[in-house]
C-alpha cells in the first residue's frame, strides 16, 4: 500500500473513532464510498440474507458499531479502506441524511427551500457535510418510534433521503472524487431533530402488493430474492448492492427489470428502483 494510503486510511480510523464518540456507528469505506469490506456470502451460490449472525465482518452497514475496538478490528480487515460510513436509523440519534446532490443538473437546495415553505418547516442549526462535487448532506435526528426509509429522488429530485439500513459518508473521508468535509461552524452541533412536517413527507404511503418476479435463474435469482427479503428501512441499500453485484458480474442490463419488479414488491416506486439502479451501474463503471 502506498504511503498516501496508509495515511488515508489512519486518518479515517481517527475521524471514525472521533465519531463514535458523538455515539455514531461506523463502518469503513473504500474510494468508491462502497463497504470496505466484501461480503463473506459473495460466493454463495445463492446467498441468501444475514445481518452479520454469521460472525463474520462484511455486511455493510450492519457491521457499524460505536464500540472502538470493534472499529479498530474493521479497519484492521480493511487497510486499504480511506474513509468511513455513518449508519443512520441507530440510537442515540436516529440519524437521517438529506443528501442534495448537484450533479444531476437540478437546484436541490431550491428544491428543499421550496418544500420548506410549501410544508411550513425550517431546517434548524444542524451538521453540514460538503461532498467533493459540491453537494451537502444535512444531518438530522428522528424519533426512535419511526422508521425513515431510504429513497432517491422522491422527496424531489436531486434529493435522497438516508434512513434506517442506510449511511452518510462521514467527513474526513477520502474518496475517489475528493474529500468529505464538515462546512465551518458546523463540526461541532449534534444532529438537529426533523421537522414533523418534513418526517410526514419522509414516510412513503403504505405500500400496495406487486406480484413476485419470475426466477431469473442462478446468482440473478439470488440477487432478486436477496432484494425482495429487504425489510422496511432496507429496501434502496439492498437493490443499491444487489445491483452493483449484477453488474460487476456482468448481468447487470439483463437484471434490470426483475429488480425493479423487486423492487416494487418491497414497496419502492418504480422511479426510485430505476434511479438506485442507474446509480449503481454509474458507481460501477457500467452504462445503466
Amino acid at each position: 500500500m502506498a504511503t498516501t494510503d496508509r495515511q488515508a486510511t489512519t486518518l479515517a480510523l481517527a475521524h471514525a473513532l472521533s465519531a463514535a464518540e458523538r455515539g455514531l456507528a461506523v463502518i469503513p469505506l473504500s474510494r468508491t464510498k462502497l463497504p470496505a469490506l466484501p461480503s463473506p456470502h459473495r460466493d454463495d451460490p445463492a446467498p441468501s440474507p444475514c445481518h452479520g449472525g454469521c460472525g463474520r465482518p462484511g455486511h455493510g452497514v450492519y457491521d457499524a458499531s460505536s464500540a472502538p475496538d470493534r472499529i479498530r478490528e474493521l479497519f484492521a480487515a480493511a487497510p486499504w479502506a480511506t474513509g468511513y460510513g455513518i449508519a443512520c436509523g441507530l440510537p442515540p440519534h436516529h440519524l437521517i441524511g438529506l443528501d442534495l446532490d448537484v450533479k444531476t443538473g437540478t437546484d436541490s437546495s431550491a428544491a428543499l427551500r421550496e418544500l420548506a415553505l410549501r410544508h411550513l418547516f425550517t431546517i434548524p442549526p444542524t451538521v453540514v457535510v460538503v461532498t467533493p462535487s459540491g453537494g451537502r448532506h444535512l444531518w438530522l435526528s428522528g424519533p426512535p418510534e419511526m422508521v425513515v426509509p431510504n429513497s432517491a429522488g422522491r422527496l424531489a429530485p436531486g434529493i435522497d433521503i438516508r434512513g434506517a439500513g442506510g449511511y452518510l459518508v462521514g467527513p474526513g473521508s477520502r474518496t475517489a472524487q475528493g474529500v468529505y468535509a464538515a462546512a465551518p461552524g458546523t463540526a461541532h452541533l449534534a444532529p438537529a431533530p426533523c421537522p414533523r412536517s418534513l418526517l410526514r413527507l419522509l414516510i412513503p404511503p403504505p405500500r400496495a402488493h406487486h406480484p413476485a418476479p419470475a426466477a431469473t435463474g442462478g446468482h440473478g435469482q439470488g440477487l432478486v430474492q436477496f432484494v425482495l427479503a429487504a425489510h422496511e428501512g432496507q429496501r434502496n441499500t439492498r437493490l443499491f448492492w444487489a445491483a452493483c453485484r449484477a453488474y460487476e458480474d456482468g448481468i447487470g442490463p439483463a437484471l434490470v427489470d426483475p429488480l425493479v419488479t423487486a423492487a416494487l414488491n418491497t414497496g419502492l416506486s418504480e422511479r426510485e428502483a430505476r434511479a438506485t439502479i442507474a446509480s449503481a451501474a454509474r458507481m460501477t463503471g457500467r452504462r445503466p
